[in-house]
């Protein structure tokens, strides 16, 4: 389905800009894991009322989450949606590289229902705190982001979703809204009752992670939807 229209979609199911976890208790939850997590109980999970989660795969071009593979098909087995993200590094490489690296570490997506599409985690520099932005420019940044988009969007016929804080996109890429259109929004924003004002040109999330903590492995997630337009949305349709 165009991404347009997966968007569309989204919207619709959307009805509100943000909810809260309370008071969203029908909303499919999830969560996400890295090689933190290790062996995680996915069958406990699935019990505890998980739908989906998102795999850390892949970081730069030279980190692999050793546990990637055991988890990946761990969700699988246990019935949950699960997709891959990938945490960029943009001063290392180029977006065409790092989406590359991620796609030939298990982040291809394929219509079956099962699979989410690929993730692009952008988040402030943990390596240098004094560049949040990877001392790029706006410009530069909203490159890099466009070249890991349209390489993934190439490769698996869907674009990325974008996991991202408000601050940092409109910091970073200075307000740029030129991916709000065809790309979901994944929102972190831990500890409040809503998610709050979104990046610029993004008017609803369709994943948000609102707590580092809770009953589910890793972080806690929710999706703006109901479970049928969560199948829908890993369809592509």
């Amino acid at each position: 389905m165009p991404v347009l229209a997966t968007l569309a979609l989204a919207a619709t199911l959307a009805g509100t800009v943000a909810a809260s976890p309370a008071s969203a208790a029908g909303l499919p939850r999830g969560h996400d894991v890295s090689a933190y997590q290790k062996n995680v109980n996915w069958s406990s999970a699935r019990a505890k009322g998980a739908q989906f989660v998102y795999v850390k795969a892949t970081e730069s071009t030279t980190y692999r989450n050793p546990y990637f593979a055991k988890q990946y098909a761990g969700a699988r087995s246990a019935g949950l949606v699960r997709g891959a993200y990938h945490f960029a590094l943009p001063d290392r490489s180029s977006g065409k590289a790092q989406a590359s690296y991620l796609l030939g570490h298990g982040g291809a997506w394929k219509a079956d229902g099962w699979t989410l599409p690929p993730a692009l985690d952008l988040e402030s520099n943990p390596y240098n705190r004094k560049h949040g932005c990877y001392n790029l420019s706006k410009g530069a940044m909203t490159s890099w982001i466009r070249s890991f988009s349209s390489e993934v969007e190439r490769r698996t016929g869907r674009p990325p979703v974008i996991y991202t804080s408000t601050r940092w996109w409109n910091t970073c890429t200075g307000n740029s809204r030129a991916f709000a259109s065809t790309h979901a929004l994944w929102i972190a924003r831990h500890g409040t009752k809503t998610a709050g004002t979104l990046p610029a040109g993004w008017s609803y999330w369709t994943f948000w992670q609102h707590g580092s903590n809770g009953k589910l492995p890793g972080d806690q997630n929710l999706f703006n939807g109901s479970t049928t337009a969560l199948r829908k949305f890993a369809r592509g349709y």
